[in-house]
């Protein structure tokens, strides 16, 4: 990923808040017929230090477990909030008109062996943090004890868990962060004026830049 030094984003904190915020990551493989994506929920485990594991789970009848290259690293992308700046937020525009439209984003890569995790106790315990990771804010979060246990089974049998202990990691917040004061102030107003959660979301980073 470029990567140049303004946008870069390496605190821990930080990283780990995007991926629990944003857990439906891509899946980057390397296979027989080539490169091959998938799109699965994650978790992250800050353990082993310090760069964590990824842990997500496959259809069994998804070939990306048997065909990728093990000497290859996978690549796991997540991203965050995303949307297009327009040269007409920037007050520089009616100064000297020298402005590009531009696209603001907060984007972490993640890079490590994959490793298949074909046990069923594996796979129990991962589906039970899994389901109570996102039912936690459910009034009556549903269990995966809620199912009969012949059907829960049946299901575990058709799947098959990945983890990635994760040698690389990389963030990029790109975040308006080459532009003046003058215009970062402008596009956090016009970003706040949408009223969308994924514009107010960006304006707050956009205001976290130090002036």
């Amino acid at each position: 990923m470029y990567q140049p030094s303004h946008f870069k984003e390496e605190r821990p904190e930080v990283i780990r808040s995007l991926i629990a915020e944003h857990p439906l990551g891509a899946l980057v493989t390397l296979g027989q017929g080539g490169i091959e994506g998938n799109h699965m929920p994650f978790l992250y485990d800050p353990d082993p230090v310090p760069l964590g594991t990824l842990r997500c789970h496959v259809a069994r009848a998804n070939p990306v477990w048997r065909e990728f290259r093990p000497e290859v690293e996978a690549l796991v992308m997540f991203q965050g909030p995303q949307l297009y700046v327009t040269p007409s937020w920037y007050p520089a525009k009616k100064e000297h008109g020298k402005v590009v439209p531009t696209w603001n984003y907060l984007v972490v890569h993640a890079y490590g062996p994959v490793r298949v995790m074909d046990d069923g106790e594996w796979l129990r315990r991962f589906v039970t943090r899994l389901t109570d990771r996102f039912e936690a804010e459910r009034k009556n979060p549903w269990k995966v004890t809620d199912a009969p246990p012949d059907f829960v089974d049946s299901h575990l049998k058709a799947i098959v868990g990945i983890e990635i202990p994760v040698t690389r990691i990389m963030g990029k917040w790109k975040t308006s962060q080459n532009r003046p004061g003058a215009d970062r102030e402008n596009i956090a107003l016009e970003l706040r004026a949408r009223g969308d959660a994924a514009a107010s979301k960006m304006a707050d980073w956009v205001d976290k830049i130090k002036k």
